[in-house]
């Protein structure tokens, strides 16, 4: 690792994220400051109904000033990979799953922040209670096949890194992913 980081200064501290600023030493040696922000691990989740369909949910981004239509998810709250998934799944969709499978980890932003997204994908899909958040209130649920939401990322109607990477790596064959279901 080529980057030393001499000092941390706390810039600001909220609900959610923090956002630091490091003195650093760089790879070639000289001295820089390096700002970036501290924020929980996510999750997203590849549900999949005993048709073959993904869930998928359609929301505001304030960010990015649209609906988007990505795979449920969100903060792990302290909670590991697996009840984090459906936890959020439940939250968002009123279902829950009896198998709960990894299908990776990505690193959506690392020049920005060291948070993770664990990708998650559920079977066996059964009633829950939904329980959104405030700023969830406008969601809406849809199923499509998963060769369908696949071609979504392709065409650039999926764009939530999470999601997007999710879905293609459900679409791939594996057989030996880790299970805790």
């Amino acid at each position: 690792m080529g980057w030393k980081r001499l000092a941390t200064e706390v810039m600001y501290r909220g609900p959610f994220l923090t956002l630091h600023r490091d003195t650093v030493r760089q790879p070639d040696g000289t001295a820089g400051a390096y700002e970036h922000v501290t924020v929980g691990d996510g999750v997203r989740v590849v549900a999949l109904d005993a048709d073959g369909q993904v869930l998928l949910v359609e929301d505001d981004f304030y960010l990015q000033g649209r609906r988007m239509v990505h795979l449920p998810g969100g903060g792990m709250d302290g909670e590991n990979q697996y009840r984090a998934a459906l936890r959020e799944l439940e939250e968002e969709t009123g279902l829950t799953a009896a198998h709960v499978d990894t299908l990776g980890v990505i690193d959506p932003l690392p020049g920005v922040t060291s948070a993770r997204t664990h990708l998650m994908l559920v079977t066996d899909l059964r009633p829950g209670t939904m329980r959104r958040e405030g700023a969830e209130v406008g969601m809406t649920v849809h199923r499509r096949p998963l060769s369908d939401a696949v071609a979504a990322v392709r065409a650039g109607e999926i764009t939530e890194a999470g999601s997007a990477t999710a879905l293609l790596l459900a679409a791939l064959p594996h057989s030996d992913s880790p299970s805790a279901g």
